[in-house]
């Protein structure tokens, strides 16, 4: 259930001009291979818990850069990158601390999406 909803997602997204215009690029793709998959999703669920997850968020909105890592690209792609965002695609409200399922969740979307990128 939960891919499809994945899907769904994604597919949305990728009609939107704004996410659509992130994509990762080669060195971020080499990141990736050197650091293997696995790697990658602990890299995404360590900022989810820290930048996403909480109850309260100071810079909510700032709190995800524009490059640097794979998945900071990815948050951005997948509108995933603050609550605000979280919200609007995806209805998790913000006020509240994240539960384990909403951050499996964001986290299989991001990495769905990099899935997508790196083929």
């Amino acid at each position: 259930m939960q891919n499809v909803r994945v899907e769904n997602i994604l597919n949305g997204l990728s009609k939107s001009n704004f996410r659509n215009k992130f994509h990762l690029k080669q060195k971020d793709k080499e990141y990736i291979k050197e650091k293997g998959i696995e790697k990658i999703r602990e890299h995404a669920y360590d900022f989810i818990n820290k930048r996403l997850a909480p109850k309260y968020i100071p810079n909510d909105g700032k709190q995800t850069p524009m490059k640097g890592h794979p998945v900071f690209i990815a948050q951005h792609a997948t509108a995933t990158c603050c609550r605000g965002c979280l919200y609007k695609w995806h209805k998790i409200k913000a006020g509240i601390e994240l539960s384990e399922e909403q951050k499996e969740y964001i986290v299989n979307v991001i990495m769905a999406w990099i899935d997508k990128e790196v083929k």
